[in-house]
């Protein structure tokens, strides 16, 4: 290996005494934004970090912003109806009155109950923000972090578990009146009590509300997820300042 000589020895120390204190700390600045931005997967400047409860004040908004967006186009008139990933079909515990039912030539009838059955939901996920919401807010997140860098759906997931069952009770009483007021039961009375006068069949009467209710609560988690997804990876979709500092320094 080539020697380095005394006179280029000489020459770099006095190119680095030329240097100003100034210019030597911008040099020095740099390198640990580099450094911060190429080890540690994270564009954030180690001078700003983000805090835990910054991360958390985003993953309530970017739920908030994902409830609002989803509730607004499963409200809309087809929003289940003819969405095949919410489409509500005929409850599956009584595909024997289906079944029956087709038999007889019932086909429009069935038809206009499964029809009803899902404006019953797009009617009743009109008043969903407001419930989906004040869960959000009152949800407790202890490692902000861990939700953020986790799956795409991470922030929704941890939604729907901690708050399905107090959703499922909030929500019950929207879907009894969406059902009131599109008249489900005028379409499905006729179904379920001419098969209950079949002779020798087991009686069936499923719980239109309860499975309304799950079935327009597990569309909405679907639709958040899709929600959460665009916010992690479009920039345009983040629409609030946390939103832009939280998913914008943080890559996943």
């Amino acid at each position: 290996m080539k020697k380095i000589g005394f006179s280029s020895i000489l020459i770099i120390a006095i190119s680095i005494t030329a240097c100003t204190s100034q210019q030597l700390q911008q040099t020095a600045d740099a390198a640990k934004v580099a450094i911060n931005s190429t080890g540690s997967g994270t564009a954030t400047p180690a001078a700003n970090p983000l805090t835990n409860d910054e991360v958390i004040s985003g993953l309530r908004d970017a739920l908030t912003v994902g409830t609002n967006n989803s509730s607004a186009f499963a409200s809309k008139v087809d929003g289940f109806y003819k969405n095949p990933s919410l489409f509500i079909p005929f409850p599956p515990e009584a595909q024997k009155v289906k079944d029956w039912a087709t038999k007889l030539g019932m086909n429009e009838q069935l038809d206009k109950f499964v029809m009803t059955l899902n404006r019953s939901a797009e009617e009743a996920t009109k008043d969903a923000a407001p419930v989906f919401i004040n869960a959000i807010k009152g949800m407790s997140i202890g490692d902000g972090f861990a939700i953020l860098k986790g799956a795409d759906n991470a922030a929704t997931q941890f939604l729907k578990n901690k708050t399905t069952a107090e959703l499922r009770v909030k929500f019950t009483p929207i879907v009894q009146n969406a059902i009131n007021k599109v008249e489900l039961t005028r379409y499905w009375n006729p179904i379920i009590n001419n098969y209950n006068k079949v002779p020798f069949v087991e009686k069936q009467n499923p719980d239109l509300t309860a499975y309304v209710t799950d079935r327009a609560i597990e569309g909405l988690f679907k639709l958040i997820a899709e929600e959460e997804l665009k916010i992690r990876k479009n920039p345009l979709d983040r629409v609030t300042d946390i939103l832009k500092r939280v998913f914008g320094n943080i890559m996943n």
